[in-house]
């Protein structure tokens, strides 16, 4: 009886206009995720209006540090999904109940050891990066207050894995609105309530993951009855499986803070103010462009549903009206945040050279998302139509080639706002070819034949040089 729905279900993207699923899949996806920037923006607008700028500045230091954790934590979550979703396709609820426990035990270790090992060294590599003095003293305290809370974000994220297997996309959103609620009403009453500054806002964010892990577990387990632990055998049985998906995507995913941090060490150099004008600039970003992230995870599941069908026409189809959608978006976004400039740097409180690269960015390199945006798109390509490699290689181009040369040239020649152009640039040269070779690779797929038991990787997470990287929890 219950084949029929699950044809339908399965045939939801292979009928239909193919503009209408790319512009429907990315508004929803879209709602949770831009809400967690927003709050991410808030809390470094509230720490703003303290009116130290070493404390916005070490913010900025400390985000670059924990996007490397949390990059792991993507990757591995990404492989929790895809064990979890292959088990139900083989309609065995119990293999994906023992993998969801298995993926959640593996995660748990992983991010403790983890934490553990940067725990005695985080003051040496916040230094690393460029902080100096009071600002390398705030962002060290910030860290050890929030890097061992890594688990429990780890975690609620591999509980939206478990959720997004099953396909209860509606409750694994509820797990990030929840989490960015909370820390919508816990910023403010410990960081002004209790005038606890920027430690208010580092437990703001322990506290918030704790919310995440919460709402997961309720909704995979409680809800679902998709979390079992599992003996040893079933652990041991997951073991390679689950790390064959999960180091690969985290070798993807630690592209981008690699480029981020060599961007913010370079921006280091033109001192505080600089550093405190990037940590706005990146929470400024995934809340004007979220929409931008979350196309990249709305077009994996039409590509793959039309893949398995051998609707090759419709890949075609679905690759460029994502294409016109990112750059009809990116021109739309690109000249509010032009005409907004100058208020959205007031807002902030910024001044001198932070207020100077604010505007910079809104007016010029704002633009470089018409080429990011296709970066994003053709690695949802990629990794759905079974060439994850490209998608790694054009992440780990973008993030080293893309960055270090254009960054080193620009603050060489320019200064700071040479750093962000140079930055925008290295974007042009990845997201043309990227894309270039994504078409070619679609075209390609025609002329092959498709195994059924062919199974499209999972999407990948949103890929922000500038975000926490928790866009990728909604995917």
């Amino acid at each position: 009886m219950n084949e029929k729905p699950q044809a339908s279900h399965t045939a939801k993207f292979t009928t239909g206009s193919t503009m209408r699923h790319v512009i429907t899949m990315t508004a929803t996806g879209s709602v949770g995720l831009i809400a967690v920037f927003v709050v991410d923006a808030l809390n470094l607008f509230y720490i703003s209006l303290l009116g130290v700028q070493e404390l916005a500045a070490a913010i900025g230091f400390a985000s670059t540090l924990l996007f490397f954790t949390l990059s792991i934590a993507i990757g591995l979550t990404i492989a929790c999904g895809a064990l979890v979703s292959r088990a139900l396709g083989r309609g065995s609820r119990e293999d994906a109940a023992r993998m969801a426990g298995a993926s959640m035990v593996f995660m748990g270790i992983t991010t403790v050891l983890l934490s553990i090992a940067v725990f005695p060294f985080l003051r040496d590599l916040t230094a690393m990066l460029g902080a100096t003095g009071n600002t390398l003293d705030l962002s060290t305290r910030f860290l050890q207050i929030v890097v061992f809370s890594t688990p429990l974000l780890a975690l609620g994220m591999c509980t939206t894995g478990i959720l997004r297997g099953v396909g209860d996309a509606k409750r694994a959103m509820y797990v990030t609105l929840a989490a960015a609620i909370a820390a919508a009403i816990f910023d403010p009453i410990l960081i002004f309530g209790l005038g606890l500054g920027i430690d208010g806002a580092a437990i703001s964010t322990v506290l918030s993951r704790v919310v995440m892990l919460a709402v997961g577990i309720y909704g995979a387990h409680r809800v679902h009855r998709l979390i079992r632990l599992p003996d040893r055998e079933r652990l041991a049985a997951a073991f390679r499986p689950f790390f064959a998906i999960g180091l690969p995507a985290v070798l993807t995913q630690i592209a981008t803070p690699v480029g981020n941090a060599f961007v913010t060490t370079e921006i280091a150099a033109f001192g505080d103010q600089a550093v405190a004008g990037w940590a706005i600039i990146g929470r400024i970003v995934p809340v004007a462009f979220g929409v931008i992230f979350a196309l990249s995870g709305a077009v994996g599941p039409i590509l793959g549903q039309n893949y398995g069908a051998r609707r090759y026409d419709r890949l075609m189809s679905t690759m460029r009206n994502a294409l016109f959608f990112t750059v009809g978006y990116v021109l739309v976004m690109w000249a509010l945040l032009a005409i907004f400039a100058h208020p959205i740097a007031s807002i902030f409180g910024a001044t001198g050279l932070s207020r100077e690269l604010i505007e910079f960015f809104c007016l010029f390199a704002a633009g470089s998302f018409l080429f990011n945006g296709a970066i994003f798109v053709s690695s949802a390509a990629f990794n759905n139509l079974g060439y994850p490699t490209y998608s790694t290689v054009f992440n780990w181009g973008r993030s080293t080639l893309g960055v270090i040369p254009f960054v080193w040239a620009g603050a060489h020649f320019y200064g700071a706002e040479g750093v962000i152009a140079g930055w925008g640039l290295g974007a042009v040269v990845f997201g043309v070819v990227s894309m270039l070779v994504c078409f070619r690779v679609v075209r390609g797929i025609a002329g092959q034949p498709v195994p059924d038991e062919t199974m499209p990787a999972p999407p990948p997470s949103a890929q922000s040089p500038f975000s926490t990287g928790k866009a990728a929890t909604l995917q």
